[in-house]
């Protein structure tokens, strides 16, 4: 899997333990031991535990890690990291729920995606890094990245990457067939008409239900369903922002206008590279992934700003990104710190920016030497430009679920049906906004 792949993947089944049951648990470290208290801000000296040294286990499946952790090893040879692949997205999340519920063989720090955090901060599972002066990084990150490891007052993660979203297109197609680029929805579903009757086998994009996008969307449009206050939680897919997607989106879906493709199939690898799937509209870690995954699509394609709800808007919304935190069992927090802000903060970012990461931190996105990078796959187009640019214009404001995870598995169950005709799409939002809340009374948690 490639080093952003994971973004676009749809989480599977829910984790098995009770959220608040874990809030109410304390784990022990990997010798099962339990946490001393997060020293304050004013006692810890980083610089002192890494000339300490020590051991600590990070669980994380991003490759680009891999040279971070021989760089900081090198840098601090008293200290040893061991990295370790526990799965990719929900299998790890299981894993790490197992070993909390457990009190055993948990990490010193685990690689989070941004929907999942809340779930396990909320689960006391997490330590709040203010203790280490983390609040103070504020200015440091863009703003969906840094509000996405804020919660409840505290923070939880070191931003490591981020999505802001952007169209990719394949410019080939549309010049073929005379198709500006979109710069509104609405532009955009004229677009998918035109293109679709002018060859049948083509269409604009593909889908066949995704929760990340969808509520990606909703972002965008200034929707906010999820009202988040500790085990307080509104869910409310009737709001304005998600009627804007749907009312749009439905005329894609009724019309027969997206290619009936899963992302990230050996067909949408092909449709992508073959002009039959002739735009995506996702996250800015998307470069590296048409690089090595549609060789085919070399020189054709090209990135332009995200479609604007209204004309001459500037609002864009996150799709994927994750966070290093440190776990809250953990017997060597300063030092598991220590080695999230080098990899996130630091040295560590250049490192992995240099492996094809897109970063979170805005002195790297407003750097000349990221922003004028030119892409070859892009036909030279300085593509960071215009990624840089949506990160400045995310909608701020969006909370995911302390349930998310559980949430997104089970979309396809509910949403998932518009894209076969079952239902409507604000019908399938209805179902997944009253299955999530079943599911998070069922927890213990006051859903509204």
């Amino acid at each position: 899997m490639t080093t952003t792949r994971r973004h676009a993947l749809l989480l599977g089944a829910a984790l098995s333990v009770s959220l608040l049951a874990t809030a109410c648990g304390s784990g022990g470290g990997d010798g099962g031991t339990s946490a001393a208290p997060a020293p304050s801000a004013s006692a810890v000296d980083l610089e002192a535990a890494l000339n300490a040294g020590g051991t600590i286990t990070v669980w994380a499946w991003e490759p680009t890690l891999k040279q971070v952790v021989t760089d900081f090893q090198t840098k601090y040879p008293k200290v040893k990291v061991n990295l370790v692949n526990a799965g990719t997205g929900n299998d790890q999340y299981t894993a790490l729920q197992n070993a909390i519920k457990a009190g055993s063989g948990i990490p010193d720090v685990a690689h989070i995606e941004y929907f999942a955090l809340p779930q396990f901060a909320l689960g006391k599972s997490l330590a709040d890094l203010k203790a280490f002066g983390a609040d103070k990084l504020d200015g440091t990150f863009t703003p969906g990245p840094w509000g996405s490891v804020q919660t409840g007052g505290g923070v939880y993660g070191i931003p490591m990457d981020s999505g802001p979203m952007a169209l990719f297109y394949n410019k080939e197609v549309f010049d073929k067939h005379k198709i500006e680029v979109p710069k509104t929805w609405e532009e955009y579903i004229a677009a998918a008409k035109k293109l679709h009757a002018a060859d049948p086998k083509a269409y604009i994009t593909s889908d066949t239900g995704d929760a990340g996008f969808t509520t990606s969307l909703i972002w965008q449009a200034g929707g906010k369903p999820y009202q988040v206050d500790g085990t307080k939680v509104g869910i409310n897919f009737a709001d304005a922002g998600a009627q804007k997607v749907t009312a749009a989106w439905q005329q894609l879906v009724s019309e027969k206008l997206l290619a009936p493709t899963p992302g990230w199939s050996d067909a949408w690898f092909k449709g992508l590279g073959d002009g039959t799937i002739a735009t995506l509209v996702i996250g800015a870690w998307m470069p590296a992934n048409l690089e090595s995954g549609v060789k085919a699509g070399k020189g054709k394609w090209r990135v332009a700003p995200m479609p604007q709800w209204e004309a001459g808007g500037k609002a864009t919304a996150e799709n994927g990104g994750s966070a290093l935190s440190v776990m809250e069992a953990s017997t060597n927090k300063a030092l598991a710190y220590a080695f999230i802000k080098y990899a996130g903060v630091d040295e560590g970012v250049q490192t992995r920016l240099d492996a094809g990461a897109f970063p979170a931190t805005t002195a790297h996105l407003n750097s000349a030497d990221f922003k004028d990078k030119k892409f070859p796959y892009f036909g030279d187009q300085q593509v960071n430009q215009v990624l840089a640019e949506s990160a400045s214009q995310v909608v701020p404001g969006w909370k995911y679920l302390p349930f998310q995870v559980y949430a997104n598995s089970i979309f396809n169950d509910t949403v998932g049906k518009a894209y076969t005709g079952e239902a409507t799409l604000q019908d399938g939002l209805k179902a997944w906004q009253d299955a999530s809340i079943k599911y998070g009374q069922e927890q213990g948690f006051s859903v509204q």
